[in-house]
């Protein structure tokens, strides 16, 4: 039986050998939440001043890479701890499903780490070496995450912090490399990024939830229920665009930000897709579709800002 349902999982989630096991292992589906934020911080950025596009290239792959990592040490330490298996969904899959070994995972992570610290390096020298400071807590937090004694994903406060680090923090750095400095108004333009992150996170909890709960997670997810989980996903998403319609007429947005509003029926998508699921696999399309909504979201933010460089 248990064959039978590796073979299922597999077959699911469309999983391949080869060059596929090692994509897999990046959660290519998260790293939304990485490079979405940087091409907003920095197009706000450019409303203000020219850019260097070195810093931005800079700037993307370390943020890629921090997230990644992330996802490795997430793999690394679940399996450690036992939580995955053969059957579980939303994983990788490199080390339960394909054979790699753990200490692999692991010391690949590290070297994407390493790679981001190099890469800071430069950005501080380029910048401010308090961008150095920053980033080391971002990737300590990204460690304890799922790493250390109690990690932050076992907690309601998961959301949260993916939220604010990789949305409100990464804005706020990609935007301050370029310009040396950070206001109010970039603080501002980076909450709905922030919370389209924290919504992936939300997606990954509720789809999780039974598993969870069963490993003594106590996720928002959890806590809440699935039902209201989903309500309170949904929530978020309308949060997100009030918040831009605030913005907009406000003019801390320009009104070119107003086609972000063509993303409202992929967020409307996901939580059809999550409704009346119980099934981890069932609910893969609804997870997969929240990470699409933050990149055509994000994507088509940092346009508008790119738009009104030049237009306005």
């Amino acid at each position: 039986m248990q064959s039978s349902n590796k073979t299922s999982v597999k077959t699911a989630m469309n999983e391949q050998a080869g060059f596929h096991v090692w994509w897999r292992l990046l959660r290519p589906h998260t790293l939304t939440a990485s490079f979405i934020p940087v091409f907003v911080g920095t197009m706000a950025a450019w409303t203000t001043r020219s850019i260097n596009p070195w810093l931005f290239i800079a700037m993307m792959v370390a943020s890629i890479l921090i997230q990644a990592a992330t996802n490795m040490f997430n793999e690394y330490y679940d399996h450690k701890r036992g939580l995955d298996n053969e059957d579980s969904v939303g994983i990788g899959g490199t080390i339960v499903r394909d054979g790699i070994a753990p200490k692999t995972v692991l010391n690949l992570a590290l070297l994407f780490f390493g790679i981001s610290i190099l890469l800071g390096i430069y950005i501080s020298i380029a910048s401010s070496w308090w961008i150095a400071v920053i980033g080391a807590a971002s990737m300590l937090i990204g460690y304890l995450y799922t790493g250390g004694p109690l990690p932050i994903a076992y907690t309601p406060f998961g959301e949260l912090f993916s939220g604010f680090l990789m949305g409100t923090v990464i804005i706020a750095i990609s935007y301050f490399v370029q310009t040396s400095e950070v206001n109010w108004q970039i603080v501002l333009i980076s909450l709905p990024v922030a919370i389209f992150i924290g919504s992936i996170m939300m997606s990954n909890n509720i789809r999780d939830l039974d598993n969870d709960k069963l490993n003594g997670r106590h996720t928002i997810a959890i806590l809440l229920g699935r039902k209201n989980a989903i309500r309170f996903l949904g929530g978020m998403f309308i949060a997100i665009y009030i918040l831009t319609l605030v913005y907009i007429f406000s003019g801390v947005l320009p009104v070119w930000s107003s086609i972000t509003f063509l993303s409202i029926p992929k967020a409307v998508d996901v939580i059809k897709k999550f409704r009346g699921k119980t099934n981890p696999l069932d609910m893969m399309p609804a997870m997969a579709a929240t990470g699409k909504t933050n990149t055509i979201y994000g994507f088509l933010l940092g346009l508008s800002l790119l738009i009104s460089i030049f237009i306005d």
